[in-house]
């Protein structure tokens, strides 16, 4: 048996104090998206089987995203371009889960991203996208609990 690093991944998760529905919506929604996370705009609502775009001050240009699933307020699936990723079409999965908890009060979303080859290449792809749906995890607590852009100004 071994133990050899074959592809990387990750899970970030964070609890927002707001229904599930609100929080999914928040996600699915390109101008709330646009207000706290997509610094340069997105385009298209997160349905299943529909092409979008995100635009990003701090990474210049748009990125495709296409929506594998939507399973409102649950569950959300997309597939977009990533550096170094395994899939020979050079896309990264990622699943935005929504889970009520506290009776309903709060959700806990949680973000799972893979997988990019086990390199040096593939780990600066993988721990940058890590660190960004760890910021859109916070921007977007921010956002929907006290309506505040944390990026506004941030990258520009």
């Amino acid at each position: 048996m071994t133990d050899e690093l074959t592809e990387l991944s990750f899970t970030v998760s964070g609890r927002v104090a707001r229904p599930v529905a609100e929080v999914y919506e928040a996600v699915a929604d390109p101008e709330q998206l646009s207000r706290y996370f997509t610094t340069g705009g997105a385009r298209g609502r997160l349905d299943g089987g529909d092409d979008v775009s995100w635009d990003f001050a701090d990474f210049p240009g748009r990125f495709d995203v296409h929506v594998l699933e939507a399973d409102p307020p649950h569950r959300i699936v997309i597939r977009w371009d990533g550096d170094a990723a395994t899939a020979d079409d050079g896309k990264t999965t990622t699943t935005f889960e929504f889970e009520a908890i506290d009776d309903g009060r709060r959700t806990l979303v949680t973000i799972t991203e893979s997988s990019w080859h086990a390199t040096a290449r593939g780990a600066k792809s993988a721990f940058g996208n890590c660190e960004g749906w760890t910021g859109m995890l916070v921007a977007l607590k921010a956002w929907v609990e006290h309506g505040i852009n944390l990026r506004e100004g941030f990258y520009r």
